[in-house]
């Protein structure tokens, strides 16, 4: 297999690939058959190959058939957030030169913002055939047009990760480079047609996108995809569906664990449980395999790598609390300031290589040019490798604050307290928290008055919900250096004591 085209293909048509708790079951011969109508309807509907459509659905056969078709159709798929703003939106659609957003019919914000750009709109529902119908401009579209097989150098996937400045920075992805991951974490974790995966991560992320349901089918397994994540239903639906893994955020894990006695949770559930995206406590770690009965293996994946990089292993490997485990099919080192490449048990900055990391950022000489290094990538990551290969993270070197998974940037926080008018000077940092990893809080000069919540309530308008400072601390004057700078990691230290 080369291209997400072939990812259906070679797996007995009667085999389960899809299912929705309470709702449709597709096997594999029906949803590749599905994936190729959609995308000769999109082709047909004038959908030009190369270029970028941008898909806001929630999780649910129709994110999964939509991102298979618009990719089969040789098109680029740019999931997007349905908790966007209309600035957000319209950013990532204009960065990306959208050609059209796919929605569902209550998509309102996305609506206005594809509406202010000109960029046409099409939505999608199931019908009582339990097949997709999309409609654009008011009609039905059942016009078909056949399509070419995508190249694996072609892009198949773009997505946007937050840097450290206040804008986004697009990530291409090929075929080559996805599939490449798929590979990668099909052989990690020994998935094959005999699993289930229940799919609880956002698929607009490269977690649930790549880490679960990409990844399931390329190794012939089915996914259980519920709309979003309820810990109310976890249990039953794994029950009901045998599922066999899952991978979460720790956020998850903590939520799950703090309920499992209150939710009969069995003592012994899945094959493995993986933990991604977020730094995993160790006495979490310990507190999952002992109350769950499973192996948890934490893993390390980012955006420009087609999210896996590393992993610890299935039982008899190791896998040790506190560590992201080795490198899964990717090459890692660590390298100094200079550029050079460090000894075993020296701390420096996580570099990597392999067909799974991106070519370059989108529009953006400067960010690639400090990203990459003698053919390295820097991940902007600090840590240190053992002298059996396995990678401890010590600490990040850029700025992000990671709240639960979703990386945020500092930049864009500031930069949207900073449009009130009665803020004077505003800096956002990351606080240490027990449910989310961090957590987004700022100090704040004001010239006039005005209430935390109104300020909360003004960011609503600029950024996404889980940007938005929980907490505010107003200041006559912000913690400068001797040189008088800012220095972020000087405020976020005063203020969380």
């Amino acid at each position: 297999m080369t291209t997400l085209a072939n990812i259906l293909e070679n797996r007995p048509k009667d085999d389960l690939c899809v299912v929705i708790p309470n709702g449709v079951k597709k096997t594999y011969g029906q949803f590749h058959d599905e994936v190729e109508r959609i995308a000769e309807i999109l082709s047909a509907s004038g959908v030009k190959k190369g270029r970028t459509v941008s898909i806001v659905l929630p999780n649910g056969l129709e994110f999964m058939v939509i991102f298979l078709a618009v990719t089969r159709a040789g098109a680029i798929a740019a999931p997007l957030n349905s908790a966007y703003t209309k600035e957000e939106f319209k950013f990532y659609m204009e960065d990306t030169e959208s050609q059209l957003v796919i929605i569902k019919e209550d998509a309102k914000i996305a609506i206005e913002a594809a509406n202010e750009l000109n960029i046409e709109i099409a939505s999608v529902t199931i019908n009582s055939d339990e097949k997709l119908e999309i409609q654009k401009n008011g009609g039905k579209l059942t016009d078909s047009k056949s399509v070419d097989a995508p190249d694996e150098k072609d892009i198949a996937l773009f997505l946007h990760t937050s840097g450290t400045t206040s804008r986004p920075k697009g990530v291409p992805l090929t075929h080559k480079n996805l599939m490449t991951s798929l590979s990668n974490i099909s052989k990690t974790y020994l998935l094959n047609g005999d699993d289930t995966a229940l799919v609880v991560m956002p698929l607009f992320h490269v977690h649930g996108l790549i880490g679960v349901a990409l990844s399931s089918l390329f190794s012939g397994g089915t996914i259980v995809i519920p709309e979003r994540f309820s810990a109310s239903t976890f249990w039953q639906d794994r029950l009901d569906y045998n599922a066999t893994w899952f991978s979460a955020v720790p956020t998850i894990h903590q939520i799950l664990l703090m309920r499992a006695n209150d939710d009969n949770a069995p003592s012994k559930s899945f094959r493995l449980i993986r933990s991604c995206s977020s730094a995993l406590a160790p006495s979490v770690f310990d507190q999952l395999e002992n109350r769950f009965g499973a192996p948890v293996l934490e893993a390390y994946g980012m955006t420009e790598a087609s999210h896996q990089m590393s992993s610890n292993l299935l039982p008899p490997g190791s896998r040790s609390p506190g560590t992201v485990g080795i490198g899964t099919g990717v090459d890692i080192s660590i390298m100094d300031e200079s550029g050079n490449l460090l000894s075993y048990g020296k701390t420096g900055e996580v570099v990597i290589k392999g067909s799974n990391v991106t070519k370059g950022y989108h529009n953006n000489p400067d960010a690639n040019a400090e990203a990459f290094t003698n053919g390295w990538f820097r991940t902007g990551d600090q840590g240190q490798l053992s002298v059996k290969d396995v990678l401890t993270l010590t600490g990040r070197l850029k700025e992000l604050i990671n709240r639960g998974g979703e990386k945020i940037s500092p930049l864009e926080v500031d930069a949207a307290l900073i449009q009130h008018p009665l803020i004077s000077e505003a800096v956002s940092f990351g606080i240490q928290d027990e449910k989310y990893g961090e957590i987004v809080q700022a100090a704040v000069v004001l010239s006039g008055e005005i209430s935390e919540s109104d300020i909360q309530a003004y960011c609503s308008k600029h950024i996404a919900d889980f940007k938005i400072p929980s907490k505010i601390f107003v200041v006559q004057e912000l913690p400068r250096t001797a040189t008088g700078k800012i220095q972020r990691r000087h405020v976020a230290a005063k203020f969380s004591n």
